[in-house]
Order: C-alpha cells, then sequence, then structure tokens
C-alpha cells in the first residue's frame, strides 16, 4: 500500500479549498516580495538621475508601500489558512489513530511496545503536519515561482530565460534528489535511533524499581547514554549536510544575481530596457531565489515521513476490514465456548506455549484455571480474547469462529485483572463506562451487589466523589468492586478474573471473592489463579503444565483422589 496515498492525499483532496488558498496566498507573499525589491529598485535608481519633481517618483513610492504591505499581509494570511489547514487534519489524524486504539485497548500491552506507542502518540502525529508546512506547501510555491520567473524573463529576452531556467533548474531539481538520495538513509535511521531511544527510556520508567533492585542502573544508564551518542552522530552529519549544501546553493544564488545584473546591464547598453531598471532587474532575483531555495530542504524530508507514517500503519494492521467485522460472534445473553485442539507457539520458540488443548465450557459454568508461571495461563487468556490467533485448531463461541473479536471482544466478555483501568473521575463514571445508557437506578442495582452501596453513600459526595488518578482515592479491595460493577453493568455472558485478588490481604481476598461468585452466579467465569481462597466455589478445576492440562476436576473429587492437588491446597493454607 502507499502510504502517501492511504495517509496524505485523502486529507489533501478534502481540504483542497483551504490548501489551494494557501498556496496562492504563499505564491502572491512571494511575488509581493519581487514586486517590492523590483520597484525599490527602480526608485533608487530614478531617484538618482535627480527628477525635477517628486511627483516623477509619486508612483514607485506608492507600489514600494503597496508592495511591503501585501507583502506583510499575504503572509500573516498564508500562514493563518495553511495553520488552520494543517490543524484540521492534524486533529482528524488523532482522531483516526485513537479509533484504531480503542478497540485494540485489552491488547495494547501484548501488541506493542510502549515505548514504540508513545513515540507514534507524541512524535509521529505531530511530524506529519511538517508534510504540508514543510513540504508540500514551499514545493508547490517553489514550482510556480520557477515557471513564473522564467515566463515572465521570456517576454524580454527568451534565449536568456532558458539560460536562467536550465541554472534556476539546478536548485529546484537537481539539489532536492541529489538530497533526497544522500540522506534517505540517515533521515531513516535517525527515526529509528529516536523511536529507539523512546522505547529504552519508556521502559526504563516503567521498570525503574526492577533496575533499582537489580543493581543494573549503570549498565542501563550506560546503553541509553550509548544510544543518545549514536543518535546524535546521525543528527550532526544531517545537519552538517544541510549546511554545507545552503552554502553551496547561497553561492549559487549570487552567482545567478551577478548574471542577472550584467544581463541587465548589456539590455540597457543595447537600448532595450531603460538604465533605470538594472538595479529593479537585479534585485528581484533575491525574493524569487528565496522561494525556491527552501525546495532541497522539502524534498529530503520525504524518507523521515515514511518512517512516522509506517509506525502509524503498523497500528491498523491490527483493524480487521469492514467485511471482517460483519463475520464478527454475534452478542447474545447466553455464550457456550469450545476449544479444540488448540495450539500456540511464540516466533522462535522451540516449544508450544499451549498444546493440543481441548475443552467446553458451557454457559454459567465456573472454571478455576491453576498452574505454574510459564504454564500457559496468559497465553491460553489471550488466545480466549482474540488478542492472539492459535497456530492450530480453534475456539468458537456459540458455534461462531472469532478470528478477530475486535471491539467486540467486550460484548462478549468482561474481563477482571489485578490492575483495573479506573480514571480521575467520579465513581459513577467509571461505573457507567460499562454503559453509557444505564439509568441511575441500574448503577445503584450493580453497586448494591458488589457490596459498596452503603461505603459510597457515606462518601460526602456520594457516587460525585472524585476517584483520583488510577483510583487511588480508594483501597485495593474498592477498586476491584468498582471495577465488578462495571462489568455487571457492562452484562456480559462470560467474565474472566485474572487474579483479581492479588495484593489483597487474605480476608478482604475472601470477602472479594465471594461477593464476585455471588454477583456473577447467572455468568461464565474463568478465573485464573494461584490462589486457592474460595476454590471450592469453582464447578471445576484445570491445572495447567506446559501448555497442557495436567489435572482436572471438582474440588470435592481433587481433594480426594489427587496427591498433587492436595500439597498445594495444603500448601496455600500454610499447612
Amino acid at each position: 500500500m502507499n502510504l502517501f496515498q492511504a495517509y496524505i492525499m485523502p486529507y489533501v483532496k478534502k481540504y483542497k479549498g483551504l490548501i489551494g488558498v494557501t498556496i496562492f496566498l504563499g505564491c502572491l507573499s512571494v511575488l509581493s516580495g519581487a514586486m517590492l525589491t523590483f520597484t525599490s529598485g527602480y526608485l533608487i535608481s530614478r531617484a538618482s538621475e535627480m527628477p525635477a519633481t517628486i511627483l516623477l517618483l509619486y508612483v514607485p513610492i506608492v507600489g514600494v508601500r503597496t508592495f511591503g504591505l501585501s507583502r506583510a499581509v499575504a503572509r500573516y494570511l498564508e500562514r493563518l489558512a495553511g495553520h488552520n489547514a494543517v490543524l484540521k487534519i492534524l486533529s482528524e489524524l488523532r482522531v483516526k489513530l485513537y479509533r484504531m486504539l480503542e478497540p485494540q485497548a485489552l491488547f495494547i500491552r501484548s501488541r506493542f511496545q510502549t515505548g514504540d506507542l508513545l513515540g507514534t502518540l507524541a512524535d509521529d502525529i505531530e511530524h506529519l503536519q511538517d508534510v504540508y508546512i514543510r513540504t508540500i506547501f514551499p514545493t508547490v510555491i517553489g514550482l510556480c515561482l520557477f515557471v513564473y520567473a522564467i515566463t515572465m524573463l521570456a517576454l524580454f529576452d527568451w534565449l536568456f530565460a532558458i539560460w536562467i531556467g536550465l541554472c534556476l533548474s539546478v536548485i529546484v531539481f537537481v539539489y532536492p534528489l541529489i538530497s533526497l538520495y544522500m540522506l534517505k538513509k540517515r533521515q531513516r535511521e535517525s527515526k529509528q535511533k529516536r523511536a529507539y531511544l523512546y522505547r529504552l527510556f519508556t521502559d526504563a520508567i516503567f521498570g525503574l524499581t526492577d533496575w533499582m533492585i537489580s543493581g543494573n542502573k549503570e549498565q542501563w544508564i550506560r546503553d541509553f547514554m550509548e544510544g543518545h551518542r549514536k543518535s546524535d552522530r546521525v543528527e550532526k552529519k544531517l545537519a552538517y549536510w544541510s549546511q554545507s549544501r545552503q552554502l553551496q546553493l547561497q553561492i549559487f544564488a549570487g552567482f545567478l544575481v551577478l548574471l542577472v545584473g550584467l544581463w541587465a546591464g548589456i539590455k540597457a547598453e543595447q537600448g532595450v530596457i531603460a538604465p533605470t531598471y538594472i538595479a529593479a532587474f537585479t534585485l528581484v532575483t533575491l525574493p524569487i531565489l528565496e522561494g525556491l531555495l527552501p525546495l532541497s530542504h522539502a524534498i529530503e524530508r520525504i524518507p523521515a515521513y515514511y518512517e512516522s507514517l509506517q509506525r502509524i500503519d503498523s497500528i491498523q494492521q491490527f483493524v480487521p476490514e469492514e467485511q471482517e467485522v460483519k463475520k464478527q460472534i454475534q452478542t447474545s445473553e447466553k455464550a457456550n465456548i469450545a476449544i479444540e485442539h488448540l495450539f500456540y507457539r511464540y516466533n522462535g520458540e522451540g516449544v508450544d506455549a499451549i498444546h493440543d488443548l481441548s475443552l467446553y465450557i458451557p454457559f454459567g459454568k465456573k472454571i478455576a484455571l491453576l498452574g505454574k508461571s510459564g504454564a500457559g495461563k496468559s497465553t491460553l487468556l489471550q488466545l480466549l480474547q482474540g488478542a492472539i490467533g492459535p497456530t492450530a485448531g480453534k475456539i468458537s463461541i456459540n458455534d461462531q469462529l472469532p478470528v478477530y473479536y475486535g471491539e467486540h471482544i467486550s460484548d462478549m466478555m468482561g474481563i477482571l485483572n489485578q490492575k483495573p483501568y479506573l480514571f480521575a473521575t467520579t465513581v459513577e463514571n467509571n461505573i457507567r463506562l460499562g454503559n453509557q445508557e444505564a439509568t441511575k437506578e441500574e448503577i445503584e442495582s450493580v453497586m448494591k451487589q458488589v457490596k459498596l452501596d452503603t461505603y459510597i453513600h457515606s462518601l460526602p459526595n456520594g457516587l460525585q466523589t472524585q476517584m483520583e488518578e488510577t483510583g487511588q482515592r480508594f483501597s485495593g479491595g474498592e477498586r476491584q468492586r468498582i471495577a465488578l460493577a462495571r462489568i455487571l453493568l457492562k452484562n456480559t455472558p462470560i467474565v474472566i478474573l485474572d487474579e483479581p485478588t492479588v495484593g489483597l490481604d487474605p480476608e478482604t481476598e475472601y470477602e472479594l471473592i465471594e461477593t464476585i461468585f455471588s454477583a456473577l452466579k447467572d455468568k461464565t467465569i474463568i478465573w485464573i489463579t494461584h490462589h486457592l481462597i474460595g476454590i471450592e466455589r469453582a464447578d471445576e478445576i484445570l491445572f495447567l503444565d506446559e501448555g497442557r492440562i495436567a489435572i482436572q476436576g471438582t474440588h470435592e473429587e481433587l481433594i480426594q483422589t489427587n496427591e498433587r492437588y492436595q500439597m498445594l491446597y495444603k500448601l496455600d493454607r500454610g499447612q
């Protein structure tokens, strides 16, 4: 797919009116500057002849004032129109990016690295404004000026116009293409190194405690500084080329000014133009060249834009096509899950994380999933959510194959994990995320089901109490109850519990488990846990080992017949 066709051209077409006005005003600004210097040159030359009356200079004086004002006004309006168009485009790009990310909210950690995602949000979208401001607008304006300058000069001397056209082609075409060729690799390298630093720094912040405890702080600092130095070296090479190219172009521009000055002198001597126009023709070259010189810088930035577009497009790849969305699982009040000969192997691994797993979970059944770290519990959870697809086998819900859940996952599955997403807003707003159309009575009902209504109403502001960032206003058990209330309000037939009681004291843990199973008595529950507190509430217990079901049965069956389960049960209770 042509990324520029996908992400740039649709907006150019949509805002062609504003963009056209911007380009017109840009050309008008440069031409006003050209006429200002042309008129000024003529005025200086004419005034040096000491005319008999000031009235003979009145017209060029008015022209200087007019073009001086029109240049400033045109430049201001150009910036106003151009930035208006670009800000509209960026706002739509941000919305588009959000709509790509929003259905994947549950899968962001498994699909993207945090640093890459932050780099895309903080750097790439903002970087794309330069596509219009520093590339499209200057390039089109420069090409218009190029054609206009050659055409106007041809009215006086078409042979010299061809010669100047060839000389200006060096600025308009040759140098931009050389810059693009020479800097293509370095531009991308620079972008990649900045993205690497984003990723490294972000991962380090999130894992700061681990770095400190492990004693690898100095090693991380060395790695980060080395990456920073490499990025600086690339940036210096880019800056050196930019400065040396600018010097070369300025020298070449000076040569063209002298060339036009000599031509004007010869034409004045031949009587083709008046001597007072020598300075005018010479000076008018300066603003024309000023409008053409930025073309090299405009074109050389294309590889950097492409790198940004690739990163944005990498998010798009996980969004199902519209025709796929129509094939999503149909929402229902009941849901039966069938797992048939399921295999999954991570890239680069020699063994399966999930190996030939088959399981049927009828609606309303409560499954507890046990197993040591690395046994495959989290992998199975991601497969159920649709965050990853199986290597072989299939998972179906109500006999439908949910190859890509997309945003429809939330219509079938509610998820209560260790750290639920809670926002710095009111308790009511956090619960209402489960169902935006919920009434006050429905919110009160779910609050009562999670046994939090008495406490919330004892607060001065009740449901309007601010939760603060990540819900810090409340304890861990209270945060989990609020998240559970949100799930109840959503009313999904399947609820996945991903170790929701981690970090809670035993008494709070037991009370929360009792509340969860009581509130979700009519739902299918898949409960991933390391603790066996409340395990008796599960209809069936599965113990995963190396991606296979090693133990399966009810609590009563396993506590009587399975020695391994008996040992785990005793260990969990400190016996």
